[in-house]
Formats: C-alpha cells, structure tokens, sequence
C-alpha cells in the first residue's frame, strides 16, 4: 500500500528534481583561458566619480564669475594702453571670423611711424591657455617685434577669457578656434601698410598647437610660422592628463566624447598627424622639463617633423632649461618680471629668441622697405 512521503521530504525532492531539469535545459557558457578569466570584482564608487568623464555640454566646467574675467581684462587693457605710450602704436580691433562671422576681439601692434604700401611684414600671434587671453607677459617680446618692422596681431579667439561667457563657452579645442586666428589676416589685409606676401604666425603651448594647425592647412596665407612648446597630440593628451584634463574639453559641442569613442575627430584634431601637410617653414621649441606639454608629447611633433619634413623645420630641444613658474620649463622663453615687464633672461631664452628672431627675418624680410623702389642691381 502506497504511503505518500512527509511533506518537507517530498518539497525538498520537488525542488532537486526541478533543478536537475533546469540545469540540463542551460547552455554551458564557453570557458575562457584561465590567463584571460575575467575576475568579478566589487566596484569602487570613489574611484567610478573619479574616472567619470561626462560627453554632455553642460556639464562642462565654467567660472563662477565672469565679471571677474572681465576686469582682469580691462587691466590688461590700461596697462598696454600705457605702456605703449611713445613705444608703438597699440590698438583694440575686432574683426568677423571665416568659419561663422563671429566677433573675435584682438590687439594690434604697429610702429609708430609707418612705411608706405606694403612697407611691413607682419605676424599673427596667438596666445595659450586655451581659457586664457593676450596677457601682459609679453608685452617685452612684442616691443620687440615691433621694433623690428613687424605689426603685430594678437587674437582672442573664441573660449578666450575676458569677453564674458558666451565667447568663453564658445570653446572648440582643435576646431573652430583655428579659424578665428587664421581670419586676423583678413583684418591685417585693410591696412595698406601690410604687406600680404609676408605673413608670419607664432604661438605659445596652444598658440603653437594652433600655430601648427594653420600651418599644415593647405590654403594658409602664411610664409612662415614658429611653434613653441605647442600641444600636438590630443589622442595622447587626454589620455596622458587624465579624466581631470578631460572633463574639461571632453564634453564640447564639436567633440562629444573621448577619443575612444570620437576617434576621427581626436586625430583631426591632433596636428601632429597633419604635418605630412607642411609646405612653408615651421620653426619648433620645446622643452625637456615641461610639466605642462610634457616633453613625451613635443617628441612626437619634433621627430615627426625631422622624418617628414626635415628641408622646412627647423627644431630644438632644450636640455633642462631654467624653469619659470609652476609648469617649470614649459614658459623657459617667456621669462619676464611680472611688475618691470621686462625679460629675465637665461641662456636658453637668448638662445630661443635669437634663433626666432633670425628664422623670421630670413622668411619674412621685415627690414625691407617694400614701398620703395628696390636699389638698382649692379653688374659688370
């Protein structure tokens, strides 16, 4: 006679039989190598904020006080105002960017006393920073220049600081920003002194990476270009700086995400994968002891410019030079006493300017006097 089992008895043989069936219904995932078993581990909140780089605009970071930016500015502009005095012409200008029409301020330097037609050479110099501006440091560099025969155009171009939040937050790292500084040209064309046929461009750190980029476009109007300390290889960047640095260029309308996942932009956006493109002379500076552009990323420009084009670029390294300020050789050729405005010299800033100074009057003649006839040529 049959006896039906215990309750707890018969629900626990339910359930193995049950289990049983379940278990010979399921595929056996494929196994790994045991080199390549990825292990289960507990996740980090800490670390996960740490690392988390936005792709959304407005998580961009942003000043709490523009006006602050503003002011800053207006100093900036008294201090040029009188320091010019006597010295050369300074000037605020705008003029409409190329790309979209936008409004992009600048300075102008010139010589007092002009030439006629075309009687000056002339340069477009694009300050660093990305989120900076032309600041008074190189107020001594610019006499310079201007004491040489060059007018001298300085844009701020848009994500420049001290033309309040909308030209800030108008940023376009490796994009749009190029073609502000480009389109100084056109506002150096209305000048008749100008001579269009000897253009120059320099730049410092992301001056020089926009410098770079405007010389390895194929329709530049430049003769020639310096590049010091320049960034070059935003792909490396990024991922060198980490998501600290990121989080701050990341997330830009043109851009929208890191490199891993915007790949072709990252590399348009790099010049150094652009120097293939090079037809005029490009001079190069950079630094051993650069705590901003580290060396092993201006070791990718320079090597790649001595492979490609060893007949245009002329490149220096600099071994250790003396440091100045908290990115230590990263402004060794911007050394200039914040209160006097004037240089505080070492032997490598010689050196650099020196070897700027000769690699532009080669290129760009600005001791000739192109307004007037040239001397006779004497023969036998």
């Amino acid at each position: 006679m049959f006896v039906a089992p215990a309750r707890p008895l018969f629900a626990a043989l339910l359930l193995a039989a049950s289990a049983a069936i379940v278990q010979a219904q399921t595929p056996t995932p494929p196994t790994r190598p045991a080199g390549n078993r990825r292990a289960t581990v507990a996740m980090d909140s800490a670390r996960i904020a740490q690392l988390y780089v936005s792709n959304k605009v407005e998580d961009l970071p942003r000043p709490a006080d523009f006006s602050s930016q503003t002011a800053a500015k207006r100093a900036t502009d008294s201090i040029y105002t009188a320091r010019s005095a006597g010295v050369m012409e300074f000037r605020k200008v705008t003029y409409k960017s190329r790309v979209d029409g936008r409004e992009v301020p600048a300075y102008l330097f010139a010589p007092l006393t002009k030439r006629g037609a075309k009687g000056h050479a002339a340069m477009v110099w694009v300050h660093g920073g990305v989120h900076s501006d032309w600041g008074t440091a190189m107020f001594p560099f610019v006499r310079e220049a201007v004491q040489r025969g060059y007018v001298v155009i300085t844009p701020d171009y848009r994500g420049s600081t001290g033309h309040g939040a909308e030209h800030y937050l108008a940023i376009d790292y490796g994009g749009k920003e190029i073609d502000d500084a480009v389109s100084a040209v056109d506002y150096l064309k209305t000048l008749p002194y100008v001579d269009m046929d000897r253009l120059g461009m320099m730049g410092w750190s992301h001056g020089g990476f926009i410098t770079a980029h405007s010389l390895f476009r194929d329709d530049n109007p430049f003769k020639a270009g310096a590049a010091i300390v320049p960034v070059t290889n935003l792909v490396f960047r990024l991922s060198y700086k980490g998501p600290g640095y990121q989080r701050d260029y990341a997330a830009e309308p043109g851009i929208g995400g890191l490199p891993f996942e915007k790949r072709e932009e990252y590399i348009k956006r790099s010049p150094v994968f652009q120097a293939q493109n090079l037809k005029v002379p490009i001079l190069v500076h950079v630094a051993t002891n650069d705590e901003d552009v580290n060396f092993v990323e201006d070791q990718q420009m320079v090597y790649t410019l001595r492979a490609l084009k060893p007949d245009l670029a002329e490149t220096k390294i600099y071994e250790n030079p003396a440091p100045w300020g908290s990115s230590v050789g990263h402004a060794f050729s911007r050394r200039v006493d914040p209160v006097t405005l004037e240089r505080v010299d070492s032997p490598a800033q010689i050196d650099s300017w020196n070897r700027t100074w000769t690699f532009f009057e080669w290129n760009l003649r600005p001791y000739e006097d192109r307004s007037k006839p040239l001397p006779p040529v004497r023969t036998r």
